[in-house]
């Protein structure tokens, strides 16, 4: 007996079926399906969208900005703490402020944070303390933009920061001024930029440069470009920027910016147009370059020859309107700020004693270092409070914690240490990649793997194509020792640069021509080199270095340590001129090396100890020593040399080194077999093992390193495989076999699912035009016969074409073409494509009409008709490729008169011969020589097809290729499965026991199997449902047994995938894979093909295979031919096994509620004088593992409303009435005693004043705090969003409010134009105008006000007057509570539920409690029931809700996944349904549903129920 595990894993679901052999009785083979099931990992669909176009998800990453960003602030904070401590000491604060600090720097009140420049008195109210300083900076202003002062600009209390900033660095400031002036530093200190951070990747093809210009014309082309027209824009230093608008641009006399880029030619210089100009070409910034901006800025700063506070202060003294943060200054390098507060510090010594003060300085630092006092030691003898303000404080920037535990570890050396008398091993990490012992390692393994083909090469009276010829190029060592030579000073290398430069080949002429020869890696892709020594080598020669120097005292490896291991520019700076002064090089040295390009933090796969052993024996020629070899290599090298006896060598490394006679030879290695010699195994095996219990996979799963793997989606897949094959194995007992099969997106790298997704969608989209071209041809009108719209062999015929669509079809369009073009453009518009799609279409055929083997052109009117073929170029009987790449059309009696031959072959066999039509006339067979022009002029541009019409027989390394998979991952995954069914002995990283299967194959077998129509009883009740939905019959169709099947309408066909709809799909394929055979595998993925098995195929075919007999005539006699039909079933009644088993099945989906954890702080001190870490005992500490809210937090506002009510309620509040006369009048009156009969009496008898007052409606303000309506309000943008409407009721500030009103009203009520960056300009040039006169500062964004429940971030500072919502995803708890109540009519003891969704907020607090999530009611009453998304429930039956008891087992039918929860709603949905059929209408517009199918609301009814990894069901 054996169990046969089957695994379908793609990258968010588990496929897996367990199927038992066994033999009877009677010694017959028993299969039958133990079990299958389908496990779900709930990924979002943009995660699974990203993962799928290439791009790589860190799960983690954004929990790791906003961590970042917590620690920037806290250290920020930190900063601030050690300055007040040590400016308090020096009595640089002013009393209110000092009065309101801790001893150790921290505020007394978090709520109440006190400003340093500003004091409130006993009244509450605010004064300025630095108003001297503030008068002299009016007094400068008054005298440099007198008008401004004159119109009532005032200017703010925060610029006299600037004017201290400029003023400190000539004259003096009061401490307390410099006090404001150093915490000001500490809280914008600038951008602290490692090496490389501002250049990214060098790109020499452009040149980008941000540009502020006066714009000094604006010049129309009279060129129009659909409803816009061109504009030449005439800059200040001569430039023009060619731009379109709808509207002429009021730009004259501004300034603009812009992002000028200079293209450059091949040798750096810049592109030139027709006329001889500079080519550049100009777009507005963006917020993308921001380090343009900074460069611009950084220029003006050091042109301008001031600090940058000066500069700031400068700017808005000239400019006052001028915008700072964002625009000015957005950001500079650190060492500007640093420069600054220097010179600062230093400039204020002459006037502040205490800045000198040596016994002030020794308190300081003793109170800063309390217990590091060899520390406090070291910086004593400094007395230089420049040094402690600007370097140990504020600027100071501690090393980056090692990230040397993320590295892997070598799969071959490990450390020997002794502790506490017993001997313990140590990993060793794997070694960088720049470093130049890699560098070495990898360019020999490039030159060992590399081969050399021959595209096409005659043999005898045939043309191989792909011919080995390596050999001929690389004959011998001395010439693989002088490509090492050529390579090693390179960075990279490409395969067309290679051949010309190193074999001097001459490429053909042509435009799309290409070189006969081709290597064995990607055409179109460069490989790295010597990357570290090449990069070395040019600024060595830019420096006038010899490069001889790199190869003395092991000068390489000491430069590339410097420059791989320091990241401060400064630093860098100092280490190389250390270095050139000890080697007696000049400044030119460390000038060249100092703005290399920092090396990545990459790492290879073995450790630089690993290497050192390996790489002699890669080495050849000059670079090979014997005695370079490890003394343990060289034993093991003499026992295998002399045949001698050694338990440490296997005899499998004796084999593969059995040509090696002598130590000489043993030089020019591959790696593998490197690696076999000195460690007696290849790396492949590093994690092989056999487990023999599922124990085994939860040890391996509890040392599992997180984020180990290279991709976290693919981890997860991974562990949580290892965890249901665990399950399995307790419930269904040892496990002989595996089977697998990886989906295309989990196996392969980040490019190529990238392409596969374009790929996808090319295809997608072929498809749709390919159906919507055949439902037009059906119009009789066009003449083409024998058309069926659905049939998708004539929608496979379309897409042969698109396959290979090349784009230079080139030849002109026959008259026949031409004549269904014309009349396609007479018929009626909505029932035709358009004129563009068909003539794309027609000039895009890959055959360009013509029949590959006549070179025939094939009438449309008959492409139609049995007249013509789908042919396989490889015949199937021979090579199982269904792809379309192995695919043409030709006609029907030359495709039966090629027979199993190969294209080529038939070509060679029948040139010449002419063939008889059924539809009257002959045909020709090319010649070879016409042949080989025809697919070579055709198929250029798709080389697959190419070959393999080329092909006159199957070279094994072809099928080589087909069967071989190195991908990382399925190496991984099928090493790991491996150890689960390892046999005694085996010492593969494979065990015999684990087959690999592909798509192709289980599509194949699925079909032969009858599964595609199991499939379609699955899931037709869906599309019956639609049918009644929708009033038609749209969604099922008849098969051709008369059956009814499942369909989709053409208009929803795009994207859809039957498949797809239903999670069971992935047991489906999993009971399939579980069945395939290894005879399966061998026959349909080719390996059967190879020339040494031929004898084998036929036979193996007739052991799988149906066969049937069929009588043919060939040359006139009839005779009677075996023809290979469908595979056979696994065994009698499979597929009704096989439905049985997918209707029982419950989808399992893993659950992710883990929304808090208690984790451990660690802190660092000094104890006995040693730095150590201690963790931290007072309090708890989470970790909250699910976003609480949204990013972007909003201040409550509190705005002011009108609302009618009567004179009595009026009266209550007099002074909030609205209107003025009226609350004046009515104040007046009560002030007389009046009461509200007399007030009312006295406005009825002046009715002729108080005409307009209705004392039943009295308007009167009131504040919305004052109601249960809460409103919440966030900065934004101006755009052209704002029209008058929102401006009313969305705009918080009742000035800005007019000011936008007015500007709209300038503009005709045209938000678009208004708010268009050049309207918001307008506007603030015309502010004071729009403001009735009044001085306002330029408004780019503005209070937006919502109406929404929002709670505080926090309870203490500015946390709690931070507003946010909930993030999405974060209802994760919905609560059913039960109670008991007396029904009214009946007198009788009813249960009712009530429900709540539980914020994630509360959650939180109760589980830091040690409480359950769900509290209890208003009632008191605890939840019967907490429900979360992707949790079961079954909704019981009316019986069943009766009885009181359910009835076992389950009806699968009634069991639901819950979706989400919103307040007192749940949403469900069926729990096999993957994806809706028609999105927002199958179920709901929300595709979710609250009640069930049967019509019950799912809540009132539902059970929860538990599903385990492998499907079972217990009641919760």
């Amino acid at each position: 007996m054996k169990n046969v595990l089957g695994f379908d894993l793609g990258t968010n679901s588990i496929g897996w079926a367990v199927v038992q052999e066994k033999y009877n009785e009677s010694n017959i083979l028993i299969k039958q399906i133990l079990g299958a099931g389908s496990r779900i990992i709930p990924m979002d669909a943009a995660q699974l969208g990203d993962f799928a176009k290439g791009n790589t998800i860190s799960q983690t990453k954004d929990r790791t900005q906003f961590r970042g960003v917590r620690r920037l602030r806290e250290r920020c904070l930190l900063r601030r703490e050690r300055l007040l401590r040590i400016l308090d000491i020096m009595g640089f604060l002013p009393q209110h402020f000092s009065n309101a600090l801790t001893r150790y720097g921290k505020f007394k009140d978090a709520d109440e944070e006190p400003k340093i420049a500003w004091r409130k008195d006993n009244e509450g109210k605010m004064h300025f303390l630095f108003a001297d300083s503030f008068n002299e900076m009016i007094e400068e202003f008054r005298s440099v933009q007198p008008e401004l002062l004159k119109r009532g600009m005032k200017v703010p209390y925060d610029w006299t920061l600037y004017y201290l900033r400029k003023k400190a660095l000539r004259e003096t400031v009061t401490p307390f001024e410099l006090a404001w002036i150093i915490l000001n530093f500490n809280q914008k200190r600038g951008y602290y930029q490692l090496r490389g951070e501002e250049e990214g990747e060098a790109d020499n093809s452009k040149c980008e440069e941000y540009l502020a210009q006066k714009v000094v014309d604006v010049i129309d082309t009279g060129e129009k470009k659909g409803k816009s027209t061109w504009f030449d824009i005439v800059l200040e230093n001569g430039m023009v920027y060619h731009c379109s608008a709808e509207i002429k641009p009021d730009w004259i006399g501004k300034t603009k910016e812009f992002i000028v880029t200079t293209q450059f030619d091949k040798d750096g210089n810049p592109k030139k147009d027709k006329k001889g100009n500079i080519k550049m070409s100009f777009r507005m910034p963006n917020e993308n370059d921001w380090n343009l901006q900074k460069k611009k800025a950084e220029k003006d700063i050091d042109e301008s020859g001031m600090t940058v506070g000066e500069y700031i202060y400068n700017a808005l003294l000239h400019n006052p309107k001028q915008k700072i943060k964002g625009k000015l200054v957005r950001v500079v390098e650190r060492k500007y700020y640093k420069n600054e507060l220097q010179k600062i510090l230093e400039s204020q010594k002459r006037f502040i004693p205490q800045l000198s003060d040596s016994a002030l300085y020794e308190k300081c630092i003793k109170e800063l270092y309390q217990s590091n006092e060899a520390y406090r030691n070291s910086i004593s003898t400094r007395n230089d409070f420049t040094y402690l303000f600007v370097d140990n404080i504020i600027f100071y920037q501690r090393p980056l914690k090692s990230k040397k535990s993320l590295i892997d570890n070598c799969p071959y050396e490990s450390l020997t240490y002794t502790k506490d008398g017993e001997e313990h091993k140590a990993p060793v990490k794997c070694i960088a990649k720049s470093h130049p012992l890699y560098q070495e390692f990898r360019l020999w393994q490039f030159i060992s793997n590399l081969r050399i083909y021959q595209r096409q090469k005659q043999v005898g009276d045939k043309v191989k194509l792909d011919v080995d010829v390596t050999d001929e190029f690389l004959p011998t060592d001395d010439r693989r020792e002088a490509l090492f030579d050529y390579l090693n000073d390179k960075t990279e290398i490409k395969q067309d640069v290679l051949l010309k430069e190193f074999f001097n080949m001459k490429k053909p002429k042509g435009k799309d021509s290409v070189y006969p020869y081709r290597w064995n890696y990607v055409e179109d892709k460069s490989y790295p080199c010597n990357v570290t020594r090449g990069k070395i080598l040019a600024k060595l020669n830019k420096a006038g270095v010899s490069a001889d120097f790199l190869s003395s005292n092991g000068n390489e490896e000491s430069l590339w340590h410097i420059l791989y291991s320091v990241e401060d520019k400064g630093e860098l700076r100092k280490a190389l001129a250390r270095f050139a002064a000890k080697n007696g090089l000049d400044n030119a040295f460390t000038e060249a090396l100092a703005d290399i390009e920092p090396y990545k933090k990459e790492y290879g796969a073995y450790s630089a100890k690993a290497l050192k052993k390996l790489l002699p024996l890669m080495r050849l020629g000059k670079y090979w020593n014997y005695d370079n070899i490890a003394t343990a290599t060289k034993a093991r090298i003499s026992k295998i040399i002399d045949g001698e006896y050694d338990d440490n060598i296997r005899n499998r490394v004796r084999e593969k080194a059995m040509f090696l006679t002598s130590a000489s030879q043993f030089q020019g290695l591959p790696l593998w077999l490197a690696c076999y010699i000195v460690y007696d195994h290849h790396s492949e095996r590093a994690d092989s093992g056999r487990w023999s219990s599922p124990e085994d996979i939860d040890k391996y799963l509890s040392d599992f390193k997180q984020h180990s793997l290279r991709n976290p989606i693919v981890e997860q897949v991974v562990t949580e495989t290892l965890r249901t094959v665990r399950d399995i194995w307790k419930k269904y007992g040892e496990i002989s076999e595996i089977h697998v099969e990886l989906g295309r997106e989990m196996k392969n790298p980040a490019d190529k699912r990238s392409k596969m997704n374009r790929r996808m969608l090319e295809n997608e989209n072929a498809n749709m035009r390919a159906k919507l071209l055949l439902t037009e041809f059906m119009n009789p009108e066009f003449g083409i016969e024998n058309v069926r719209s659905y049939s998708p062999s004539q929608q496979e015929l379309l897409r042969i074409y698109e396959d290979g669509a090349i784009s230079n079809a080139g030849s002109e369009i026959d008259d026949e073409i031409s004549d269904i073009m014309n009349r396609l453009s007479q018929v009626d518009v909505k029932k035709q494509p358009t004129a563009s799609e068909v003539k794309r279409y027609i000039l895009w055929l890959e055959q360009n009409y013509r029949s590959p083997y006549t070179g025939q052109i094939i009438p449309l009117a008959k492409l139609f008709t049995p007249a013509y073929e789908i042919e396989h170029v490889i015949p199937q009987s021979r090579y199982f490729d269904d792809s379309f790449s192995n695919k043409v059309i030709c006609e029907a009696e030359v495709n039966k008169l090629k027979d199993r031959m190969l294209g080529y072959e038939f070509i060679k066999q029948h040139k010449g011969e002419k063939v008889s039509l059924s539809m009257g006339g002959t045909v020709e067979i090319l010649s070879p020589e016409e042949y080989v022009r025809h697919v070579e002029s055709q198929y250029k541009n798709n080389k697959a097809k190419m070959r393999k019409l080329l092909m006159d027989d199957i070279p094994d390394e072809f099928i080589n290729r087909q069967l071989n998979d190195s991908r990382y991952i399925s190496k991984l995954i099928i090493s790991l499965l491996s150890n689960i069914v390892r046999e005694e002995g085996e010492e593969e990283a494979t065990s015999k026991n684990v087959i690999s299967c592909n798509g192709s194959i289980t599509d194949r077998l699925k079909k032969d199997w009858g599964i595609n129509d199991v499939w379609n009883h699955i899931i037709l009740p869906r599309f019956r449902r639609l049918n009644e939905l929708t009033g038609t019959d749209k969604f099922t169709t008849s098969n051709k047994e008369g059956h009814e099947v499942p369909d989709m309408p053409l208009e929803l066909q795009k994207g859809f995938n039957k498949k797809r709809i239903d999670h069971r799909h992935h047991a489906m394929d999993a009971i399939v894979i579980a069945c395939t055979t290894r005879d399966h595998v061998n026959l349909l993925n080719n390996e059967a093909a190879m020339s040494k098995n031929n004898a084998n195929r036929i036979q193996l075919s007739k052991k799988l295979r149906r066969y049937e007999s069929v009588e043919i005539e060939k040359d006139g006699i009839r005779k009677q031919i075996s023809v290979a039909k469908e595979f056979k079933k696994p065994w009698e009644g499979f597929t009704a096994d096989v439905e049985r088993t997918l209707r029982d099945i419950v989808v399992s989906f893993k659950q992710n509620l883990r929304v808090i954890n208690k984790t451990t702080n660690y802190y660092q001190h000094f104890k006995d004088g040693k730095k150590v870490f201690s963790p931290q005992t007072k309090g708890d500490s989470w970790a909250i593992r699910k976003p609480m809210h949204t990013d972007m937090p909003h201040g409550e506002i509190n705005l002011r409303r009108i609302k009618n009510v009567s004179l009595k309620e009026a009266m209550k509040r007099p002074k909030d009435i609205a209107a003025k006369e009226l609350r004046e009048k009515i104040l007046e009156l009560m002030a007389l005693q009046y009461n509200e009969k007399k007030i009312k009496l006295y406005f009825d008898e002046n009715k002729d004043v108080w005409s307009d007052v209705n004392t039943k409606k009295i308007s009167i303000h009131f504040f919305t705090k004052e109601t249960k309506e809460r409103f919440f309000a966030q900065r934004k943008v101006i755009d052209i969003s704002f029209d008058k409407k929102k401006i009313q009721t969305q705009v918080a500030d009742s000035a800005i409010q007019k000011i936008l009103l007015n500007h709209l009203s300038a503009h005709d009520g045209k938000a678009k134009t208004a708010f268009s960056p050049d309207g918001i300009d307008e506007m603030n040039r015309n502010i004071i105008e729009l403001n009735d006169g009044k001085f306002h500062q330029p408004i780019f964004k503005v209070r937006v006000y919502e109406r929404a429940e929002k709670f505080a971030v926090g309870q203490q500072g500015s946390k709690k007057k931070k507003y946010v919502e909930a993030a999405k995803g974060t209802k994760l708890f919905f609560a059913i509570y039960a109670e008991e109540r007396i029904d009214k009519n009946t007198g009788d003891i009813v249960i009712t539920r009530t429900y709540d969704t539980i914020p994630l907020n509360v959650v939180i607090d109760r589980e830091k409690r040690g409480l359950s999530p769900a509290p209890e009611n208003e009632n008191g009453a605890k939840p019967k029931y907490v429900l979360s998304p992707n949790d079961l429930v079954y909704v019981p039956t009316e019986e069943e809700r009766k009885a009181g008891k359910l009835r076992e087992p389950l009806d699968k039918e009634r069991i639901y996944k819950m979706v989400s929860a919103n307040k007192k709603q749940a949403f469900f949905i069926k729990s096999e349904v993957a994806s809706t059929i028609i999105d927002k209408y199958e179920f709901s517009a929300s595709n979710k549903q609250e009640r069930a199918l049967s019509g019950e609301m799912i809540k009132e009814i539902c059970i929860p129920i538990s599903i385990n990894r492998i499907g079972e069901i217990t009641l919760r």
